[in-house]
């Protein structure tokens, strides 16, 4: 979901409550340092001497112990007057290695941006076709808010942030995008409040509305961030507003979303409305002043902490449900895992804790929500990252639970990535490269362009459309375009 920016630098501090511990840190905590303090060890090892002989690290993760032990005998006998300039190489090598996979990077996105500017475009109608084969053929005209609103927000910002996109064809779609999203996407549901279709036939009447928040989400990006290409103020002012029903729907009363609730549905937290609301506050103060910036800032604090609910069992697990007071649900609703979610939330809470100077949020960011999803969900036999988890072990009810799907696979890239940038710790550069191996090397098509979204355990195609209902113009290439613009960063201070 899409990144934000920065604001002044006042901090605050986040309790988090645990069953057994009254301190800010769940008892865990330790454990997760030691980890990184064996992991810091492991690369001086593999990487502090003269030879070539570092350990070999497995697509699980784990190193080859007897080529360590090779290194570290070398490394004793080598003068120190060699180190001085083994460093400098080391260092250039690291170097070349990031410099290597900024250009990967850079290339994929300029292949992924091509493949939408040339299928997707609906000329007659206006918005976009998501529904698109792997040959690029539309296989279906149904268009949905979801994917409309993104395309229009991932267009903006290329268009507004990076030279190369800065071209008319970019700015006219998205505009054209807005366009249909204004005049379609907000439907009468027969109360005094409007809300966003989920689906549209290919001309803009309504097909199905859902009693989410999640449409009216991706409106108000589309439209925030169109706004700041275009300079329509009333359609800032619009996003704005739209802004103020989701705060009513989320926080106040959320029967204008159309679900009842029902004597037997336990009211639950789930981590995606927090999330998004997090998401919307750093889109919507990015640039804006402090005046803005401190009519957010409550609601801020308060999806942190929403956010910060989900660490359960103790500090080791990250739960996608829990109760309305930060309790463990019961059955499989309570026990679930989606660690691609987590990791999104993970770089999410690093971006806000940049934002705000709160090294403890940064700190709990990775060590729960980057570092742990990943434990737990990384595929040790086959690779890449599992959809869905059980907590306790047991069979997930999703039947996808075991696919490796794109998304997930980019959030860990954008979260890894991000982490090393603002802690420096090698182990987290470590499984940047890792997750790009696996991704790099299973979900991009050479042949068409763009991606596979939906791969079986063992990694093989499973599904080999390019956009559906829920993959389109966003995760591909928001991954892209923030990997790109932090390696920059990194390589520009040669970090």
């Amino acid at each position: 979901m899409p990144p934000g920016a920065g604001t002044s630098c006042v901090c605050f501090r986040v309790r988090i409550h645990t069953p057994n511990s009254r301190s800010r840190f769940p008892p865990g905590l330790a454990l997760v340092r030691l980890e990184r303090a064996r992991a810091s060890a492991s690369h001086f090892l593999v990487h502090s001497g003269c030879s070539g002989g570092a350990g070999h690290v497995t697509a699980s993760g784990s190193r080859d112990r007897g080529s360590a032990r090779q290194h570290r005998t070398t490394c004793r006998r080598t003068a120190s007057p060699a180190l001085g300039a083994c460093s400098r190489s080391r260092t250039m090598s690291a170097l070349m290695k990031m410099e290597d996979c900024r250009k990967q990077i850079a290339t994929e996105l300029d292949r992924v941006v091509d493949f939408w500017l040339k299928y997707s475009h609906d000329t007659v109608y206006g918005g976009f076709f998501t529904c698109i084969g792997r040959d690029g053929k539309v296989y279906d005209e149904l268009k949905y808010v979801w994917l409309q609103g993104r395309q229009v927000w991932m267009y903006c910002r290329l268009y507004r942030t990076m030279d190369r996109f800065h071209k008319p064809e970019i700015l006219e779609a998205a505009k054209a995008g807005g366009t249909f999203l204004r005049k379609f996407a907000r439907v009468s549901t027969g109360s005094d409040q409007l809300k966003c279709a989920f689906c549209l036939t290919r001309d803009g009447k309504a097909v199905k509305v859902q009693r989410t928040i999640f449409s009216e989400c991706f409106y108000i990006l589309a439209l925030d961030e169109l706004s700041r290409v275009t300079g329509d103020k009333d359609m800032q002012l619009e996003a704005e507003q739209m802004m103020q029903q989701l705060i009513y729907w989320v926080r106040e009363d959320s029967s204008g979303l159309g679900r009842p609730q029902l004597p037997g549905d336990v009211p639950t937290n789930g981590m995606a409305v927090p999330m998004m609301m997090l998401c919307l506050v750093q889109q919507l103060t990015e640039g804006r002043g402090q005046e803005v910036v401190q009519k957010y800032r409550e609601l801020g604090r308060w999806c942190v902490e929403q956010i910060l609910r989900h660490i359960q069992r103790d500090g080791t697990a990250i739960l996608e449900n829990v109760s309305l007071d930060g309790g463990e649900l019961p059955g499989c609703q309570g026990r679930l895992q989606n660690p691609g979610h987590a990791l999104e939330a993970g770089w999410f809470l690093i971006q806000y804790s940049a934002e705000w100077g709160d090294e403890e949020l940064q700190r709990t960011a990775i060590d729960k929500f980057v570092e742990l999803p990943y434990q737990h969900g990384w595929d040790k036999e086959h690779g890449g990252l599992f959809y869905f988890l059980d907590v306790d072990g047991h069979c997930p009810t999703q039947l996808e639970w075991s696919m490796k799907l794109w998304w997930p696979h980019c959030e860990a890239l954008v979260a890894f990535l991000m982490a090393y940038s603002k802690t420096k710790r090698p182990e987290l550069l470590e499984r940047f490269y890792q997750v790009r191996e696996y991704t790099f090397s299973h979900f991009p098509d050479a042949d068409s362009g763009e991606w596979f979204g939906y791969l079986t355990q063992e990694g093989k195609v499973a599904l080999d459309f390019k956009g559906g209902p829920f993959k389109g113009f966003f995760h591909v290439p928001r991954c892209l375009y923030m990997c790109e613009r932090i390696l920059d960063d990194l390589l520009a201070n040669k970090d």
